[in-house]
């Protein structure tokens, strides 16, 4: 699971001489700036990269929270974050990986050598290490990134894939089944949408579980080596988590960012209610 990096791994990185920039991603819906949490504490040498800012364009409803950046807008902000050719870039978060990944999925489609902390800012303190509280910023990178956008699907693909694939819907299982909508006009999942959420991959602690559980949890769901298989989530960010993990077990997943804030802010798109993909 080599994208995942325990903090042992990462201590061995760092000692290494292979260059690496480390970036703290703190993001979560009911907090989207992290900045003051990072000053509070974070790993010596990262910086700060606000997910809202740098990770996703500003579109308009029926585009989704959290469209994807161009790739000149990301390469202008890794270069903001020091990142120059050749660097390993680290990311972590607070959140269980959930916007790690968003960077990593982001980076990788890029060209970029990245990897995700697992377990995050929780397991390098639980492993004794020390935080830093001050506000890093690095001269600026050189890196040059490669075109993104390979590596996801638009909403009429989305609407086509059950018929080829699995297409996996991991939020919450209530909001899958249009019991709560606590963000988006209509509650429900797109039909056909298989429901494995987020949470099932890690265990207690927010770390990864191990790979014959996650290779039984995607094949109860039709998930197996060879199968076409797209994920999708709230707006875009937690989806490209399940990415993550799939590809650490060496299934390649595409992502639909635009997701289900975009698929109930558009006119005309079916809806489907209940536990089954229907």
């Amino acid at each position: 699971m080599s994208n995942f990096l325990r903090v042992d791994e990462l201590i061995d990185l760092l000692a290494s001489g292979v260059p690496v920039r480390l970036i703290d991603v703190r993001w979560r819906l009911d907090r989207p700036d992290g900045h003051s949490e990072y000053l509070s504490g974070h790993i010596p040498g990262a910086v700060y990269v606000p997910l809202d800012q740098e990770l996703a364009a500003h579109g308009r409803a029926h585009e989704g929270r959290h469209p994807m950046p161009s790739t000149e807008s990301l390469q202008e902000a890794a270069r903001r974050w020091g990142v120059r050719g050749g660097d390993v870039v680290v990311a972590y978060d607070d959140a269980k990986g959930v916007s790690a990944a968003r960077a990593w999925w982001l980076l990788r489609q890029a060209g970029v050598d990245v990897r995700v902390l697992d377990g995050g800012l929780q397991a390098w303190v639980g492993a004794g290490y020390e935080l830093s509280s001050d506000e890093v910023e690095l001269d600026r990178g050189d890196v040059v990134l490669t075109e993104i956008g390979a590596d996801a699907i638009s909403i009429d693909e989305a609407a086509a894939f059950p018929a080829s694939g699995v297409l996996l819907d991991v939020r919450a299982a209530e909001r899958y089944r249009g019991e709560t909508e606590p963000l988006d006009p209509v509650a429900g999942h797109i039909p056909g949408a298989v429901n494995v959420p987020m949470t099932s991959h890690l265990d207690a602690d927010g770390r990864l579980v191990d790979a014959a559980t996650l290779r039984a949890t995607f094949a109860a769901a039709g998930v197996t080596p060879g199968t076409p298989v797209a994920a999708y989530c709230g707006s875009g960010v937690t989806a490209a988590h399940t990415a993550l993990v799939l590809d650490a077990i060496g299934i390649p997943a595409k992502v639909f960012p635009g997701s289900w804030s975009q698929w109930s802010n558009t006119p005309g798109r079916p809806v489907a209610t209940g536990p089954q993909p229907g």
